[in-house]
């Protein structure tokens, strides 16, 4: 099968999808809408991907652009002939492939899609809901979005979850690893530092758990627009000494961050199925995370992992002071978060899920 592969930009998680792709007998030519200003990817494409030139992917994506790259788009489809287009962010990638023509089509949410750009204005909600009643099939990583996009206007029976998952080979427990709870307690964040991820929230509520518990550690991953303001609160709130900025991880490197906490924090306001949280799961790490839909699809509070109201940073204090008071949750949920990762975060099983929608797709076309 002949599949065009059309995202936004080039990270981690389009090297994910692609690596897959690339092992099976499908053949795809993968397409980027932008190059933004921040990389976050450093690996090839994959060898047997086939990237195709065109007049997107050498900027920022700009709306001005939206009729130029629309017309790009047809000719490449009648170069290439695909049998399925797989496209995503929705309002993006999906909004000009639909506008294209595009069929079979399956739109692919990346969950601040259709969380977050779906309700900006009136012109997104109309070109979200325009894209998904054009689409063939739908793809989700949480139920959440899903129920969104049904909402919009798509066939449910035309629908497939699947979180992406994590390599449980690669984020796995380090054997004999228990922590470093003798000596205090080590957090570890590696979400975005954009407004939507709330690092700030976990910023002001490590400032209150530092006054008190001088023992307990931030390990602070990443970097983003908000960077400033993060520092600036950590250092006024006289937390420094005990937060360590370790900048953009390879994903090979990851896991021994990961290994390296006690626990995994995540304050976002709007998510999927994060992937953080399922490699974090998958390595036997307890997670803490804020209270939304999606992360309720994940972490059972009390048993496999903590909840606190979002965007709470007294709330997210309180429950840190409560965890480290009871470190023995602490041993009982690495077992059970990664017990959470192989029942439901298993990447290679996952996968299969999205393939068999492109047959679904290609086959109701």
């Amino acid at each position: 099968m002949r599949v065009i592969y059309f995202s936004l930009d080039y990270t981690p998680h389009d090297h994910r999808f692609l690596s897959a792709l690339s092992e099976t007998e499908h053949r795809v030519y993968y397409l980027r809408l932008q190059r933004g200003a921040r990389q976050t990817e450093d690996r090839p494409v994959p060898e047997k991907i086939e990237q195709v030139l065109w007049k997107g992917g050498r900027r920022e994506f700009r709306w001005s652009d939206l009729a130029r790259l629309t017309l790009d788009f047809r000719r490449l489809m009648r170069k290439i002939k695909p049998e399925l287009v797989h496209a995503g962010p929705i309002q993006t990638c999906g909004f000009i492939a639909a506008l294209a023509g595009s069929h079979p089509l399956l739109t692919m949410s990346w969950g601040f899609d259709l969380m977050q750009d779906a309700e900006r204005s009136r012109l997104w909600r109309w070109a979200t809901r325009y894209t998904l009643r054009r689409s063939d099939f739908f793809a989700s990583d949480a139920e959440v979005t899903r129920q969104i996009a049904i909402a919009f206007g798509v066939n449910p029976d035309r629908t497939v979850v699947f979180p992406w998952g994590a390599d449980l080979e690669h984020f796995a427990p380090l054997p004999g690893n228990t922590g470093a709870l003798e000596n205090g307690i080590t957090l570890l964040c590696n979400r975005a530092w954009e407004p939507l991820y709330g690092v700030d929230v976990l910023a002001r509520a490590f400032v209150k758990v530092a006054q008190i518990r001088p023992e307990v550690s931030l390990l602070l991953l990443g970097d983003g627009s908000e960077g400033a303001a993060i520092r600036q609160i950590i250092e006024r709130g006289g937390a420094g000494e005990q937060v360590t900025f370790a900048g953009q991880i390879s994903q090979r490197d990851l896991p021994r961050y990961y290994h390296m906490a006690d626990l995994y924090v995540s304050a976002s306001h709007i998510d999927g199925s994060s992937v953080s949280l399922m490699e974090a799961l998958a390595c036997g790490l307890p997670c803490l995370v804020s209270d939304i839909p999606a992360n309720r699809e994940w972490v059972r509070d009390g048993e496999n992992g903590w909840l606190f109201p979002d965007g709470d940073a007294g709330a997210l204090a309180a429950r840190i002071i409560d965890i480290l008071e009871n470190r023995q949750g602490l041993t009982r949920v690495r077992h059970t978060a990664r017990a959470t990762a192989v029942e439901k975060a298993n990447w290679k099983h996952n996968f299969g899920k999205l393939l068999g929608a492109y047959e679904q797709a290609v086959k109701d076309a």
